[in-house]
């Protein structure tokens, strides 16, 4: 987890410091709707690699924005959730949702986002 000295003076360069990547907000989008294991997660964002949704989800992890939930099964199964702590993105993501809505009818009048949300 982030160390208090690491945290910048601005709490918005604090948020862009959590969430300021394009993958890390679309992984609090998939997990808003529930617990999800990783080939999930994966299918879910078009363009991801195997390692750079690894390393996104273990920097959450260490943020505490990710739970990280492991079986003792053969072959291993794991599991992501959102902490509380990640939960409280969703009316940052909620935000940028209504602005996208409405940028996309200014833009060519179709208002309706795209299923994953």
């Amino acid at each position: 987890m982030l160390k208090r000295f690491n945290i910048p003076a601005c709490p918005v360069e604090t948020a862009l410091l959590m969430m300021g990547d394009r993958w890390k907000v679309l992984i609090v989008r998939n997990l808003l709707t529930g617990t999800k294991r990783f080939g999930e997660l994966k299918k879910g964002l078009d363009g991801i690699s195997q390692k750079v949704l690894t390393d996104h989800l273990r920097i959450m992890e260490e943020n505490g924005l990710v739970n990280r939930k492991v079986y003792a099964e053969v072959p291993p199964k794991v599991e992501y959730s959102l902490t509380e702590l990640g939960l409280s993105l969703k009316s940052i993501h909620d935000a940028m949702r209504q602005w996208g809505e409405q940028f996309k009818a200014s833009i060519d009048g179709n208002p309706e986002c795209d299923k994953k949300d």
